[in-house]
């Protein structure tokens, strides 16, 4: 499997906010989008999901491509079916549903599925014991872990999550970057959007920083623990 994107540039109405993104992902890789709040990072993730159109917004040009497949003007659960599963920023959890009804409501499960109910559980064992509870009545921490259960159960070949521990408690945070190891460990594919730089580079096998819309720079952990020039200038906050 893999990712591409090349040149890629959107925006929503008169505003163009990618102006030439590019990255790949090939099986079993986790690479990280890096880069300052506004560059553009959440709207690559949409444009690659097809969400775009949905919130206003088009590809403008560039290519988007899984497997060799064009995604541009797929919509979202043709997308989903393919083997690209999301965890969208802010988690987007059904208030109204219960966690095993979030969980079940948009799996897919094709042969021998890896993740069935039982494995998110054995994976998220607090999940379990609220299966019963609304997705309202969840702590900020459990929310993201059921948004991420919810699109493991979509049974991805790659999984995008967009702000994985943003606003979370530190002892949520780590069982967050604990899983994601996990799910490493056994090959999962992961496209990551998150602001701990220290986690991510011991996460990631690859980075790519935007700025302004547009891929400034890409290169392996080492190489950006070697460049505090680089940090500085694209990711202090």
């Amino acid at each position: 499997m893999t990712l591409v994107v090349d040149a890629l540039r959107a925006g929503y109405g008169e505003s163009q906010v990618l102006q030439g993104i590019s990255l790949t992902i090939g099986a079993g890789e986790v690479v990280t989008l890096l880069g300052r709040n506004g560059m553009g990072k959440t709207t690559t993730v949409r444009a690659v999901m097809g969400l775009l159109p949905g919130l206003g917004g088009r590809v403008l040009g560039g290519r988007l491509a899984w497997d060799g497949m064009a995604l541009d003007g797929l919509a979202p659960h043709r997308i989903g079916r393919l083997g690209l599963g999301l965890v969208p920023e802010g988690r987007q959890v059904f208030p109204r549903l219960t966690v095993e009804e979030n969980l079940t409501a948009t799996a897919r499960a094709e042969g021998a599925a890896r993740w069935t109910l039982e494995s998110v559980y054995r994976f998220f064992p607090r999940l379990e014991e609220r299966r019963r509870n609304m997705g309202s009545q969840l702590s900020g921490g459990e929310q993201q872990m059921l948004a991420i259960g919810r699109a493991l159960m979509t049974n991805p070949r790659l999984l995008l999550l967009d702000e994985a521990t943003e606003g979370l408690a530190p002892l949520i945070r780590a069982e967050i970057w604990a899983v994601l190891a996990a799910l490493k460990a056994e090959g999962q594919a992961i496209l990551l959007i998150d602001k701990n730089l220290a986690a991510v580079m011991r996460l990631a096998d690859r980075h790519v920083v935007v700025e302004k819309g547009r891929t400034v720079w890409s290169g392996t952990s080492a190489e950006l623990a070697a460049s505090p020039e680089l940090r500085e200038t694209y990711l202090h906050l």
